[in-house]
């Protein structure tokens, strides 16, 4: 369903775009350049109507439902219901950096926030953080055996909602930060949009990441 919403949405937006320039007969690379003359009156009513349809269509997928949209390349986060946005944050995601696994020649972390679409999994009042291995690695420590050594209060914030494989919504010990992509994946939010997130949402919210 949500494939099919986005994939309208494209349509959407491309069928007026391809169309005009098709219509005016100029090449597509000049397409900044037709002017409004130049598209055939009765092309532009067909391509009026058929905007109308794929919009109704649009609207009639549109989950009603609250949903949680990040927006990856700018750092937002966003819960919108239908048209309206209830929230927007400003959030930290991933880095993209690489880090190679000690005594594994092709094994690599890539600290990447996941696109496509995913739902919220569990919602975590006064998370731990479990550091996982890349953790130490990073800080140049050796890999810990016992489970309690690994655990981290405090440094998530007072809620995290997860959404599978390890990544989270948390907040962050670094709102200075918020606005760029210094992750390792997940996503970080300030202390009062985080509280907004968890209240706004539950188990099963759609996530749509890009």
């Amino acid at each position: 369903m949500k494939r099919i919403f986005l994939s309208l949405w494209s349509g959407l937006i491309g069928l007026l775009l391809v169309t005009l320039v098709q219509s005016s007969g100029i090449p597509v690379s000049d397409a900044s350049t037709v002017p409004p003359t130049a598209v055939d009156p009765a092309l532009l009513h067909t391509l009026q109507v058929r905007y109308k349809m794929l919009a109704k269509k649009l609207t009639q997928l549109m989950p009603t439902q609250p949903y949680i949209l990040v927006d990856t390349a700018r750092n937002h986060l966003y819960i919108k219901r239908g048209d309206q946005v209830m929230l927007d944050a400003l959030a930290s995601t991933g880095s993209g950096t690489i880090l190679d696994k000690p005594g594994d020649s092709k094994g690599q972390w890539i600290f990447d926030t996941p696109r496509g679409e995913f739902t919220v999994q569990s919602r975590l009042t006064n998370p731990v953080w479990v550091k996982p291995d890349w953790a130490f690695i990073e800080e140049g420590l050796g890999v810990p055996k016992s489970q309690a050594d690994r655990l981290e209060p405090g440094v998530l914030g007072e809620y995290a909602l997860g959404f599978g494989k390890g990544y989270f919504i948390h907040g962050t010990l670094y709102p200075r930060l918020l606005g760029k992509n210094v992750t390792h994946g997940c996503i970080r939010l300030n202390d009062n949009d985080l509280k907004s997130v968890y209240r706004l949402v539950k188990v099963g919210t759609p996530i749509m990441i890009f």
